[in-house]
């Protein structure tokens, strides 16, 4: 795909799946803003994804890093054309878990994670395509435990309703800004080997589980460049007729019963 004359800004884009997009993007010819948390991983990625990339250290939970996103990426690279929202991560450290064990401070957290950041960084976007009079594309992270639960080793109900809620949130701002030509679309991926998934993709009774869980390619965890062939499509402008969708990128987690050793 030819993404000559792009500009997109990654929400987590400095770790993972969204950092594996950046460069996907890059050897396109776009044009990428990278937003992380963590500086150390901030100054890797700038190192890596080279001059035709911006990359901004700062906290997805707070309002102002988008708007300040938006001004540097439309400075520097001209119109911005999307977002690839993938920043968010696990409530389990303050209490994430089953509902009979789910603490205020793990629900609280969990939903600012990634609920409260991506509804912050969609709604700077869109208020950017729409001053600017201008299409974009808005993509969201999800997760197949937003409606395909796994009850004995992935138990985070706070997360999961933060993933199920988030394609709501999608498909009604899809809906919504449709007539404008702003189209919004869901990845939803199984599990992938990244930091933040670090005590699954770990733990050996999880990856035999997942050998029947998601049997693909010999029934592993997804890697970060798995997801890359799902970004390019929805974010680029020749999917004009393309909004309001989820896509599995699960490795058949979604058809598949998996099996208990």
């Amino acid at each position: 795909m030819n993404f000559k004359d792009t500009t997109y800004i990654i929400m987590g884009g400095t770790t993972g799946m969204g950092f594996a997009a950046a460069k996907a993007l890059i050897e396109q010819g776009a044009k990428v803003l990278a937003i992380g948390r963590n500086q150390e991983s901030c100054e890797n990625a700038e190192n890596e994804l080279g001059s035709n990339a911006l990359v901004y250290s700062a906290d997805a939970t707070k309002p102002e890093t988008m708007a300040k996103a938006i001004q540097m990426a439309h400075e520097t690279f001209g119109t911005i054309h999307g977002l690839f929202h993938v920043a968010g991560g696990s409530g389990r450290k303050w209490g994430d878990g089953p509902l009979d064990q789910l603490t205020l401070e793990g629900w609280n957290k969990t939903m600012e994670l990634n609920l409260t950041s991506m509804m912050l960084s969609n709604q700077a976007m869109i208020n950017y395509f729409l001053e600017q009079k201008t299409p974009g594309v808005i993509l969201n992270m999800g997760s197949v435990l937003g409606y395909s639960p796994s009850p004995k080793y992935f138990v985070t109900h706070a997360y999961a309703a933060a993933k199920s809620a988030i394609i709501g949130f999608s498909k009604s701002i899809a809906a919504y800004y449709a007539e404008k030509n702003i189209r919004v679309n869901v990845i939803a991926p199984s599990l992938f080997s990244t930091p933040m998934a670090k005590r699954a993709s770990e733990d050996e009774d999880i990856l035999d589980f997942l050998r029947t869980k998601q049997p693909l390619d010999g029934g592993r965890p997804g890697e970060s460049e798995d997801i890359n062939t799902a970004v390019l499509m929805f974010l680029h402008p020749n999917s004009k007729f393309i909004t309001g969708q989820v896509l599995a990128v699960d490795g058949g987690w979604t058809l598949s019963e998996g099996q208990y050793q």
